[in-house]
């Protein structure tokens, strides 16, 4: 998707810094169950990249595969965040904090249900209920948290972003 006008060098480079704020940001928030930034610099990521927002996104996966490890709890990495990424894509024109804490806060209490889906294809529903109903206070954690950081975060990191990102062009 070239456009016209673009550093290259640079846009690659601050795909990069994002990338590595994702990862940053959520190890020094690891200490709180299920709160985490990831949620809302995805949903900025995506309202102002558009569909570039999946390059950082993905990276970010890689580098927590690299970490963490490849298992059935990290399958879901594959496809959860990019249900976030084109949510926020669709929603981009939106300007209301409450809707994109809205949105973050729903995707928090989504989370374990759709990460339920892995473990549904491989020990079928009643290992993916299980599985999703014992973690549901865990999701309760991640709505509220989400919830909060995106209605207090979302428009000053968009706004940070924006101008990080338009100063690319020449």
């Amino acid at each position: 998707m070239p456009i016209r006008g673009r550093n290259y060098a640079r846009d690659t480079a601050v795909l990069g810094l994002l990338t590595a704020l994702l990862l940053g940001s959520k190890l020094a928030m690891a200490w709180l169950p299920n709160i985490e930034p990831v949620s809302l610099l995805i949903m900025v990521y995506a309202a102002v990249l558009g569909l570039r927002a999946l390059l950082p996104i993905y990276a970010y996966v890689l580098l927590e595969y690299a970490l963490w490890g490849f298992g059935l709890w990290s399958a879901c990495y594959l496809y959860v965040w990019l249900v976030l990424a084109l949510a926020a894509c669709a929603l981009r024109r939106m300007e209301s904090p409450l809707g994109w804490a809205v949105l973050s806060g729903a995707f928090g209490l989504c989370f374990g249900g759709l990460c339920a889906l892995t473990y549904l294809a491989v020990g079928g529903w009643a290992f993916a209920l299980s599985w999703w109903v014992q973690g549901i206070p865990f999701d309760v954690l991640h709505c509220a948290g989400n919830f909060v950081l995106a209605l207090v975060l979302f428009r000053p990191c968009k706004g940070a972003l924006a101008r990080l990102w338009a100063g690319g062009r020449r």
